[in-house]
């Protein structure tokens, strides 16, 4: 797929890069799996304005690994060094020798995959690089896909490499205005019913929006098609990453998404369910692998109890419940009634996708300063955009609707009268109403 945005990424990656000249500078870029990190690197580096080394870590006998990076090192930089290295440490000495010279940047993708090959790797990076990076003039970026074992690499103050890097770079998917930038790029005339499918099926992922592109793609049915394809690379997806994001905890952390899935979305609903305390779980899952959010009223209290659990990544979202939750006819081979289930079942689980879009939408365009959903603790009154302008003094309550006819006006009254009166400091504020639906996409 041609590389699309990505501005102030790029922007921050090339002023690091500039820094590095008169001395070593250490970034870490961060992000889930096929969010695009290896391809802005190559996009940000590989300019001709230094020397770009990509060295990609893999899981191998360390060795074997050194052997190959080594080889495409002294190809790159046209380096000489002495014997073959065995351990990462040894080459990495010789990388930092090679910046005393001569700026280059240096990309180790997939950085935590050292945590296979031989952990002790990152004790011996720290001992390198204090040493030398004063006296070098190296880019060094690090490339990590798996959020538990970055954070346990960077951000453990019992780590080796804690403190060491000098900055932090997390890329997120694509937002609305850039998937819609991307999908007028190859389908001018898309509608917003398609649009809103991509952004349900990919999530903004770049991964998946390429999977959808170059398989020509464009509408929902062409989509779903492709998905429940008997080539589709998007079945095996979600068990794929999962797997090496939980490690030994996979089991629990899958359990508690699938109930989330299925409808059980209170910590006390899951705590019944799975026979165990899942407080801890559900905060990594929010904090570390930002994959759930805990959904509470906008301006309650942190000690609200009417907090419930939402997945929040658009592709899990729908992985777990037309993937995960019909594997049981992926099983007999029925990838087409998966399709149809998927088809049948689209509008009504899109609406909680909706309200994403138009919340990232109206973070995009600065239109507030707060937003959130709405609903009183016995659950009659929800409102599901509450969007506050500190700035201008104003309020903003909007209903989504994948439907706009479903819209009722004055029930939408009758919701925000509920929220003044558990909100009587918000009454003096300018307020707004209305429907947000597909059309306005």
């Amino acid at each position: 797929m041609k590389f699309f945005g990505r501005e102030i990424e790029l922007k921050e990656l090339r002023k690091v890069r500039e820094r590095s000249v008169e001395r070593s500078c250490f970034t870490v870029l961060t992000g889930r799996r096929r969010v695009g990190k290896t391809e802005l690197s190559r996009q940000a580096f590989d300019d001709g304005t230094t020397p770009y080394l990509n060295l990609p870590i893999t899981r191998q006998p360390e060795v074997t690994l050194c052997a190959q990076l080594q080889e495409e090192a002294e190809w790159v930089l046209r380096l000489g060094i002495h014997g073959t290295c065995t351990r990462f440490g040894e080459l990495f000495r010789e990388l930092m020798k090679a910046a005393e010279k001569r700026p280059y940047t240096l990309v180790l993708d997939e950085f935590q995959e050292f945590d296979w090959t031989n952990p002790g790797v990152y004790g011996d990076i720290q001992h390198i690089w204090d040493e030398y990076h004063n006296k070098t003039k190296l880019n060094l970026v690090v490339n990590g896909s798996v959020n538990r074992l970055m954070n346990k690499i960077f951000f453990d103050d019992s780590q080796p490499l804690y403190g060491r890097n000098t900055g932090t770079l997390m890329l997120r998917p694509f937002g609305p205005t850039l998937l819609k930038t991307i999908f007028r790029f190859y389908k001018p005339d898309y509608t917003n019913r398609d649009l809103l499918a991509l952004w349900v099926i990919s999530g903004g992922v770049a991964r998946y929006v390429d999977m959808m592109m170059s398989a020509h793609a464009f509408t929902r049915k062409e989509m779903l098609e492709e998905i429940f394809s008997p080539l589709s690379a998007y079945i095996p997806e979600g068990r794929t990453i999962l797997a090496d994001e939980f490690g030994p905890d996979y089991g629990t952390y899958f359990a508690l998404l699938a109930a989330i899935s299925s409808g059980q979305t209170t910590s006390s609903e899951m705590k019944n369910l799975l026979g165990t305390e899942v407080g801890g779980f559900l905060a990594k899952l929010e904090a570390q692998y930002s994959i759930v959010v805990k959904k509470q009223p906008i301006f309650a209290k942190a000690t609200a109890k009417n907090a419930h659990f939402q997945i929040d990544d658009g592709f899990f979202r729908f992985w777990f419940r037309f993937v995960h939750k019909l594997d049981y006819l992926n099983e007999l081979g029925r990838r087409d009634r998966m399709r149809d289930i998927a088809e049948r079942d689209f509008d009504s689980f899109s609406g909680y996708a909706l309200e994403r879009y138009f919340t990232a939408k109206f973070a995009e365009e600065r239109r507030c300063t707060r937003i959130g959903g709405w609903w009183d603790r016995k659950g009659e009154n929800e409102i599901d955009i509450v969007s506050e302008d500190e700035v201008a003094g104003t309020l903003g309550f909007y209903e989504v609707k994948v439907d706009p006819s479903r819209f009722d006006a004055s029930r939408l009254d009758e919701k925000v009268a509920a929220f003044f009166v558990k909100n009587p400091e918000k009454r003096s504020l300018a307020r707004t109403t209305g429907c947000l639906s597909i059309d306005d996409m």
